[in-house]
């Protein structure tokens, strides 16, 4: 058997699914070092007004001047509001997280509005907790695992230990542990060339990778990914490890009975199940603390509220008391409604937003796109989609965006581009786009088709 060579042959990678949302492409307001909006930039094309507004918006929110208030973005559908939502976002930092609901979609839970709005919105407090821990690093020079009998069946032998040797660059240090220790490094397969890192309070063992200076790590052909450098320094000392949570992450480690893990060390595994008031009061509190020590850093994130006039009035009176407090996200609303009426009241209203909550607000108006504007926005997405198009065929698309809206003209961009694989060319042609737009109604069109048969429509 030694005398037949081993044959190795590559695998090709499999399919890697990937979605393009409708604001993939954004990544941030576009604006220059004056705050002023380039027409086409950061994925976005126009709003200059709104993208403006928001950049002082953003200005005022890292500087902790937009305590309590909110923000209303309002202005036609597909005007860009969820793309301006997405931009500060962007512009507020990697770690800021993001949620985006609709106002029905706290009826739809079965649970109390207020619940549903409390957790959401904490979900939306991002918290970096640092902390420093004392490991053993390195790589695995020797590894003996030392085992006892079963206390329930003598034939069979459990681990009841492990001695092992770590080197690094500097330093070889030889250790010994228990069983918990020992069963880990069975479970992972770890042995000699392995690099790995032990915590020395609760013994939990995470392999790292195969060293590059070891034999295997010179031998290991197949996922070099798994190779790493030797580790440098004393293999006993002390790591800062980053925790990237939030306080509703916080909030369920804290509800959770003998939650452990960092539950444990934040909080001290409180034994209460469901998240109460009192819970997250205590929460807070620590975080506080934490932050105060220097220990955490608090990222304030976006809770976007579209279809806003869909919520009620107790919806909106939780808000405008929930807007003041000290752990808040910063909470974006959008509608497309005029003056009309408050859900839950008889009461008209502009936006259909209570005037006391608005009064508070950063309103945010957006305008329709132009057709120059439309084309520009066209072309980002079909470079965003990796789909080839003529010019002739994406100013055909935009003329019939103008006519009808961006929305649906985004959506012929994607079907004129499968009409065009299923004829075998490479890229959309204007036949393309006016076969889609033929095969498919806007909304004027299904309007005009179903007032045609509305004597044979069935009627609620």
């Amino acid at each position: 058997m030694s005398g037949i060579p081993v044959k190795v042959r590559e695998v090709p990678t499999s399919a890697k699914f990937e979605r393009i949302g409708a604001h993939t492409h954004i990544q941030g307001l576009g604006l220059d070092e004056r705050g002023r909006a380039v027409r086409i930039k950061d994925g976005l094309v126009g709003q200059i007004k709104a993208r403006e507004a928001a950049g002082i918006v953003v200005q005022m929110i890292k500087e902790g001047k937009l305590s309590g208030r909110l923000i209303v973005l309002a202005g036609p559908p597909g005007t860009g509001k969820t793309a301006i939502a997405v931009s500060i976002t962007k512009e507020l930092g990697v770690n800021v997280p993001f949620i985006q609901m609709s106002g029905s979609e706290i009826y739809s839970t079965g649970r109390k509005k207020t619940e549903v709005l409390i957790e959401t919105m904490r979900k939306c407090i991002g918290i970096e907790i640092h902390e420093m821990r004392e490991v053993y690093e390195g790589e695995v020079m020797r590894s003996e695992i030392i085992t006892a009998p079963h206390p329930y069946n003598p034939y069979q032998k459990v681990p009841d230990g492990v001695r092992l040797t770590l080197k690094t660059k500097d330093e070889e240090r030889r250790i010994e542990a228990g069983p918990e220790v020992a069963t880990q490094i069975l479970q992972q397969g770890i042995m000699e060339g392995s690099v790995i890192q032990i915590d020395s309070e609760t013994g939990r063992v995470s392999l790292i990778g195969i060293s590059e200076e070891s034999e295997r790590g010179k031998t290991y052909e197949v996922h070099r990914r798994l190779i790493v450098p030797r580790p440098s320094g004393k293999v006993k000392k002390e790591k800062e490890f980053v925790y990237n949570l939030t306080l509703a992450d916080l909030d369920e480690m804290a509800a959770s009975r003998g939650g452990g893990g960092l539950a444990s060390l934040l909080f001290g595994a409180l034994p209460e199940k469901e998240i109460s008031p009192e819970i997250r009061a205590n929460v807070d509190e620590q975080v506080k603390k934490m932050v105060d020590g220097g220990k955490a850093i608090i990222h304030p994130g976006v809770l976007f509220i579209d279809d806003a006039h869909l919520l009620d009035i107790e919806a909106f009176s939780f808000l405008s008391r929930a807007v003041e407090g000290e752990l808040v996200p910063i909470v974006i609303l959008a509608t497309n409604r005029g003056r009309t009426r408050i859900r839950g009241t008889e009461i008209e209203s502009p936006l259909g937003i209570p005037l006391d909550l608005l009064d508070r607000a950063v309103i945010i108006g957006t305008d329709e796109y132009s057709k120059d504007e439309i084309l520009d926005i066209l072309r980002i997405r079909a470079e965003t989609e990796k789909v080839d198009i003529r010019e002739e065929a994406l100013d055909r698309l935009a003329e019939i965006g103008t006519r009808t809206s961006l929305r649906y003209a985004s959506q012929l961009l994607s079907l004129a581009w499968q009409n065009s694989k299923n004829g075998g060319r490479d890229e959309i042609t204007e036949e393309d786009v006016d076969r889609a737009d033929g095969l498919f109604m806007d909304i004027n069109q299904a309007e005009e088709h179903l007032r045609r048969y509305e004597a044979k429509m069935m009627k609620q």
